[in-house]
């Protein structure tokens, strides 16, 4: 399934308006997205898991693939689908050992280096970015570009999310140059209607891919 992603949608609540997790996941499924990670970094755990199994329910019933961003314990605790860490979270051939077999596991990566690592690590996909300049997340990694997803696309065999400035305008030219789907935050999550601006990025990547 993961080879036919078109779109996942990050939460984020401070973007979002004053909507929690769930609506901003149920809005970006009806939407069309077919992949949502669950990222907050500051938030109870206690808080989060029932946010989290709500999210998993929704997820399942719309065919779609549940992540938790970093927390290898909330998505275990959640029996969400699997889990996402970065360069500065659980390594990642620990989160694979946590995880087990069956779930997925997915790493961010900046560059072909860190990107083949992931890939021996046992990663199922890998975020790669930041592709443009973008105010959402400091990653600490200058834009990457169109040139660098075709130098990660020569190296790895998975499927690869990219993440960082992807936009309506943009995203169709992310795709041509070899990644699998974008992974969006502020473009859909700060949207005042986020199931349109899912639904316009579904289009959009539909399109691409059609296109070859």
């Amino acid at each position: 399934m993961l080879d036919r992603l078109h779109l996942c949608v990050i939460t984020d609540v401070r973007l979002a308006g004053g909507r929690d997790h769930v609506a901003i996941a149920e809005a970006a499924l009806a939407g069309g997205a077919d992949m949502i990670q669950l990222r907050d970094k500051t938030g109870n755990l206690r808080d989060l898991l029932p946010q989290a199994r709500a999210i998993r329910a929704r997820c399942r019933a719309h065919g779609a693939v549940f992540i938790v961003n970093d927390r290898v314990d909330l998505a275990l605790a959640a029996d969400a689908d699997g889990a996402h860490v970065g360069q500065e979270d659980l390594p990642a051939v620990s989160a694979r050992l946590l995880l087990g077999p069956e779930r997925l596991l997915g790493v961010s990566t900046h560059d072909p280096g860190q990107a083949e690592a992931a890939q021996r690590a046992g990663a199922d996909y890998i975020g790669f970015g930041p592709m443009f300049a973008t105010g959402t997340k400091d990653t600490g990694y200058a834009a990457r570009g169109l040139d660098a997803i075709r130098e990660i696309r020569k190296v790895v065999a998975l499927p690869i999310l990219a993440i960082g400035g992807i936009t309506l305008e943009n995203v169709a030219a992310v795709i041509a140059a070899g990644a699998t789907a974008p992974a969006v935050i502020s473009a859909v999550v700060k949207a005042a209607d986020i199931t349109a601006a899912a639904a316009a990025f579904r289009q959009r990547v539909t399109a691409a891919k059609a296109r070859g």
